[in-house]
């Protein structure tokens, strides 16, 4: 995890269209080097409970999953989680992982995780900023819808700010890479 910057922070108000809200860490980085994943608080700075502790930033991405989603594969996903036990129990164990992120922050008791964890697939862009940040393994459904998404990065940067530290413009996001 890293501390934003001000230019991060002007960079996911960009992406985002609006301030973010209960902001505590850039939690991945997009190949091009702006964040495309922050950590959130449990809690905004209200009070209100927030319990998507990781939130996918870049629009790009997120217009790529919303695409997955309109396709049906949140539907599919589901499905299989009621008839294959083995992906039923690895996701439960996301769920769990998930939860043990959060609560290592803030115990939000009686908050479900997440993306509709650990019963059913609710939202894929939780699903993979979770894989991005945690890396391969450990939400395998995040981790499929991932594997289905274009190289988003490849058309360049989703805002105009990013540091020059982090620009490097590698081939791909690192999945994990900031955990």
């Amino acid at each position: 995890m890293e501390t934003p910057t001000p230019t991060d922070v002007s960079v996911i108000q960009e992406q985002l269209g609006r301030p973010p809200r209960g902001l505590r860490a850039i939690a991945h980085r997009c190949a091009c080097g702006n964040p495309d994943v922050v950590e959130t608080a449990p809690r905004l700075p209200d009070g209100t409970p927030f319990p998507t502790t990781y939130y996918l930033t870049c629009p790009r991405a997120a217009s790529a999953i919303g695409t997955l989603e309109a396709n049906g594969v949140m539907r599919e996903m589901t499905e299989r989680l009621a008839t294959d036990p083995e992906l039923a129990a690895a996701y439960r164990a996301a769920h769990e992982d998930y939860l043990a992120r959060r609560d290592a922050i803030e115990v939000l008791v009686g908050f479900p995780s997440a993306g509709g964890m650990p019963e059913r697939v609710k939202c894929l862009h939780v699903l993979v900023a979770h894989s991005l940040v945690a890396g391969p393994g450990v939400n395998p459904l995040g981790d499929e819808a991932l594997a289905m998404l274009p190289e988003w990065w490849r058309a360049g940067r989703c805002a105009t700010g990013t540091t020059e530290d982090h620009a490097a413009g590698a081939a791909e996001p690192v999945r994990g890479e900031n955990a």
